[in-house]
């Protein structure tokens, strides 16, 4: 896709980017941009094919991602939801990003609802949108009263779902394949999200000092340290004596490259059935709250789980203390213990001689 070939709108032209501000004598700032990533030459690509507006704006926005190194996810959420953003807006007769207002936001924040969108998902596109458009409202593109009264969608405040024990234990009793149970029991005893363990390689892996470094996380980009139990060391160490020497992976898939999460859901669902347990919805992600709500029930301070889990805010880690608080079960228990040895402790009827309370 030549990009030279695209014009914004010149009602609407705008400086986006100080270092790319056209002169008296430039067109559109977009002719002037270095070529863009692979990726981003197919999405805007796409946009092509399927008629859609706001290319330049979206090479801009996209350019900027690219440079501020956001993760390969995170941009493909960005894609997919300005995708289907621009898609809507077109549907209900716009032509330019530059006229939307906000009533187009909330209309499509319904739309997304009664597609059956998780309210997560609705959440975290209009999120996606918001950025879009105040990135543009930077730069004088759109009216910054379109960005007025945010329309959110309120989440329900969901705690973690770990594995119940007997479950996790019923569960470890199938594991018979050596990399099947390494792949389990790392996940289980480090805390590791998924995809980092799948882009784990033989390097990142101390077996001596029972360490592995996350250079890179796999959400907020920043590295941390995990350490490896007995027995996930042992099904490790089992597991790189059969491993085939190809690929840089500890979990090879096709022709070396890591194993797919597909390959990796599909492997846990089939040992969940194996063990009875296909019915109660555990996800590969238990794992993590499993382990993070284990270590808590065992007295770890919640600012080293933080740490260990990798969370940039406490207030993340602090959803496993209200799910495994033991120290409020305790005190629940002993305080009902004396109310049934004891009967109640006092009345409750009112006393009048006291003075009302301001």
């Amino acid at each position: 896709m030549n990009l030279g070939t695209i014009s914004i709108n010149p009602y609407y032209r705008r400086h986006y980017f100080k270092q790319d501000e056209p002169t008296a004598n430039t067109g559109s700032t977009v002719t002037n941009q270095k070529s863009c990533p692979p990726a981003l030459e197919k999405f805007l690509g796409r946009m092509t094919h399927e008629g859609l507006f706001g290319q330049e704006l979206i090479h801009l926005y996209f350019s900027n991602l690219y440079r501020r190194r956001l993760s390969k996810s995170t941009i493909k959420i960005y894609e997919d939801t300005l995708l289907g953003f621009i898609k809507f807006l077109k549907s209900n007769g716009r032509h330019f990003i530059e006229t939307v207002v906000r009533e187009d936001i909330g209309a499509y924040v319904e739309y997304e609802q009664d597609r059956g969108m998780s309210l997560s998902t609705v959440n975290t596109r209009s999120r996606a949108v918001y950025a879009f458009l105040q990135f543009l409202a930077d730069r004088d593109v759109i009216n910054s009263k379109v960005l007025k009264r945010k329309i959110r969608v309120k989440l329900p405040e969901t705690l973690p779902r770990a594995i119940d024990p007997e479950d996790i234990r019923a569960l470890l009793a199938v594991l018979t394949d050596s990399r099947d149970r390494a792949v389990i029991l790392i996940l289980l005893r480090t805390g590791m999200r998924i995809g980092e363990l799948l882009n784990t390689k033989l390097v990142d892996v101390n077996l001596t000092e029972r360490r592995i470094d996350i250079f890179e996380a796999q959400k907020n980009r920043v590295g941390r340290v995990v350490y490896i139990s007995d027995d996930a060391l042992a099904a490790l160490k089992r597991w790189l004596k059969v491993r085939k020497g190809v690929g840089d992976y500890i979990f090879c898939g096709y022709r070396g490259r890591p194993l797919s999460y597909e390959a990796a859901r599909a492997m846990f669902i089939r040992h969940l059935v194996k063990a009875g347990l296909g019915h109660q919805g555990y996800t590969l992600h238990a794992l993590r709250h499993t382990f993070a709500s284990e270590l808590l029930n065992a007295g770890m301070r919640l600012e080293c789980l933080q740490q260990l889990l990798g969370h940039s805010s406490i207030e993340m880690t602090r959803r496993y203390a209200r799910l495994t608080d033991n120290t409020r079960k305790d005190e629940y228990f002993r305080a009902m213990t004396i109310i049934e040895r004891e009967g109640t402790r006092g009345h409750y009827r009112r006393d009048c001689s006291l003075p009302a309370v301001s």
